[in-house]
């Protein structure tokens, strides 16, 4: 009975760490019922807060900022005094960050939002902190895949990425016979023959885009595969990503165990609560989706450190690929350091306040943000650059040799130096975004398709990358590689499980929020693709059509 007195007053002085460990709903409530008035806490320390700027709640991204009023072009919205944006190291520290700093040092860089977690997750045990007023005002749960269910995860269906065509094996060549078994055709031209691969114990798979919710078929393409070399997947995002973060987040909470198990309770900093996954992965979430990276500490160089920090207020601003606002950061010594948000155009009233989160695909908006953008212009699938796979793909393009698993010693020398060969090659490639083929892809594609080593070195490395440059290497050469993306779009659609009219018809009928989510992604995924193809086959029929008027 006196152990339990005295344990007592020690744990008052803490908040308690319990997370919801599910996604809930869309718009979820704050950590506290009524949390303190945020606008007034940041006027109250100094801070500066325009009369029009309100917080309001958003139906799609939860809480956001909102202009009650018109505001002038140029207007300051938000500025934090130095001390109010919470870091890592910041000047409120106490005694007990002598051991959150050890922990921190575990946490791999390329997690840095759970260094700041960490620091996250000690204020808000504590009673009585500098940041409560802000901390209290965080979502409960967070929207973002480390939270989906086993299915949700499942659901995504994203793993065209990083594909190892493993099927077809090294030696494809010598084990099959391909005969082209039929010529479809797209509007007036016939352009597309398919190839049909004959092994012994053969299985057929056929795919036909109109069964991918495509409005169109470009073509059927029937590969026959030997079940004994079968598939080998390395995706890197989702699941992988989401694999990796919560595998850690299950270690970490040991690692963390072990360190606190006997500490003395000023020493804890966290009062003496347990920190779970839960709790981990709830901070690391609130940190990637809000934190922004800023100038730290000046350097002895005269340059700034780049730290993550949490700026209060102002990470309610939603995203837009077309922002009204931006942020900037004073730097002159003689003046309080501040952080200021002004308005780059003029915000009319009950207009949203927006800032761009980054020209981002959405992989990263769904895992550090929780959300998926429609129509993402930045969006892109990834491959994996491999010899087997661009060898049937070239084939279904009616390539009839294609060496891409045996290149030539100068082609080899290209690939090597587009970093696609060598001892430590980067072979992820994209397909879809700004570039719509990354030009490294496009590159080797167009030399490994051609046969003249002289017609290639006329040029340099740098147009051969370039889509704008039509078909430097002929007309011929310049179909066959949009054609052999065209079969690597097919092959990629042809792992969704779903068509897109599947889909939407799943949206229509309710789900839950990571359900919704995860469809909305795999939606846009096929829709990049999709987008791509048709982009392609256009330039093809360009191509055609101006060979022929030449002829």
């Amino acid at each position: 009975m006196a152990a339990a007195k005295l344990l007592i007053p020690t744990l008052s002085h803490f908040r308690p760490l319990t997370c919801a460990a599910a996604v809930s709903a869309s718009n979820p409530a704050r950590l506290v019922p009524h949390p303190p008035d945020l606008l007034k806490w940041i006027k109250r320390e100094g801070g500066f807060v325009h009369e029009a700027v309100t917080i309001t709640q958003d139906t799609t991204y939860g809480l956001g900022l909102v202009a009650s009023g018109g505001i002038p072009k140029g207007s300051d919205l938000i500025v934090l005094p130095e001390h109010v944006p919470l870091k890592f190291q910041s000047d409120k520290d106490d005694g007990a960050d002598s051991v959150s700093l050890p922990l921190s040092n575990r946490v791999p860089e390329e997690l840095w939002a759970m260094k700041l977690g960490l620091k996250l997750l000690q204020e808000r045990a504590k009673v009585g902190s500098f940041w409560w007023p802000y901390i209290s005002n965080l979502p409960e749960t967070y929207t973002v895949p480390i939270f989906f269910s086993g299915e949700d995860i499942k659901n995504l269906q994203y793993a065209p990425l990083l594909y190892q065509w493993k099927i077809l094996g090294r030696n494809l060549k010598n084990l099959m016979k391909a005969s082209i078994f039929s010529t479809l055709m797209v509007g007036e031209i016939k352009f597309w023959s398919v190839l049909k691969l004959r092994f012994e114990n053969k299985v057929t798979v056929r795919i036909n885009l109109h069964h991918f919710g495509c409005r169109f078929p470009y073509f059927c393409l029937e590969i026959s595969l030997i079940p004994a070399f079968g598939f080998k997947v390395d995706c890197d995002f989702p699941p992988n990503q989401v694999n990796k973060r919560c595998r850690f987040l299950l270690e970490f909470e040991q690692e963390i165990k072990n360190v606190l198990k006997n500490l003395k309770p000023s020493e804890h900093p966290f009062g003496g609560q347990d920190v779970d996954a839960s709790s981990l992965g709830w901070a690391m979430s609130a940190v990637s989706s809000r934190a922004f990276r800023l100038y730290g500490k000046k350097l002895p160089n005269g340059t700034h450190s780049d730290i993550p920090m949490m700026l209060p207020l102002i990470d309610m601003c939603n995203h837009s690929f077309n922002p009204n606002a931006r942020i900037l950061q004073e730097q002159d010594a003689g003046n309080p350091k501040m952080l200021i948000k002004a308005a780059e155009r003029e915000i009319k009233q009950s207009d949203p306040l927006l800032l761009n989160y980054g020209c981002l695909s959405n992989d990263f908006f769904l895992l550090d943000y929780g959300f998926v953008i429609p129509s993402n212009p930045y969006d892109h699938i990834e491959l994996k650059y491999d010899g087997a796979l661009m060898d049937a793909a070239s084939m279904a393009a009616g390539v009839s040799s294609p060496n891409f698993s045996s290149p030539a010693p100068w082609q080899q020398e290209i690939l090597f130096q587009l970093n696609l060969d060598g001892e430590v090659p980067n072979l992820k490639v994209t397909i879809g975004g700004p570039e719509l083929v990354e030009g490294r892809l496009l590159a080797a594609l167009r030399v490994l398709l051609s046969n003249d080593r002289e017609m290639v070195q006329r040029y340099d490395l740098s147009l051969l990358k370039s889509l704008s440059a039509e078909g430097p290497l002929g007309v011929a050469n310049e179909v066959a590689a949009f054609r052999t993306i065209i079969a690597l779009c097919v092959i990629a659609l042809g792992h969704f499980p779903t068509k897109i009219m599947d889909d939407e018809s799943l949206l229509k009928q309710g789900v839950s929020v990571s359900t919704e989510l995860a469809i909305q992604f795999r939606m846009q995924k096929k829709s990049v693709i999709i987008d791509v193809m048709r982009d392609l086959t256009k330039r093809v029929k360009l191509l055609l059509s101006k060979e022929t008027t030449t002829a």
